[in-house]
């Protein structure tokens, strides 16, 4: 999967431990407290494999984000 900007900037904020995600079909980031404004691209980025919820959630309710190993590795490779 190739990365843009906005996707690599998204993974950074997870990766210092900034972000936050929803459960849900649907999941939604929130960066320092802020809900990120591409919804499409969190969906990417969830439904890839590259950002996940640090532990089970429901729908709307806020989790710590992580980065999977695929998420560091797309990131070291962008």
């Amino acid at each position: 999967m190739e990365l843009s900007g906005r996707a690599r900037a998204m993974l950074r904020a997870v990766e210092a431990g900034r972000a936050e995600v929803t459960g849900g079909s649907e999941p939604e980031l929130y960066v320092d407290g802020l809900p990120c404004c591409d919804q499409t691209a969190t969906h990417d980025l969830v439904y890839a494999g590259l950002l996940r919820a640090t532990r089970p959630t429901r729908f709307g309710h806020r989790v710590c984000a992580e980065l999977t190993e695929d998420g560091r590795a797309a990131l070291a490779a962008s």
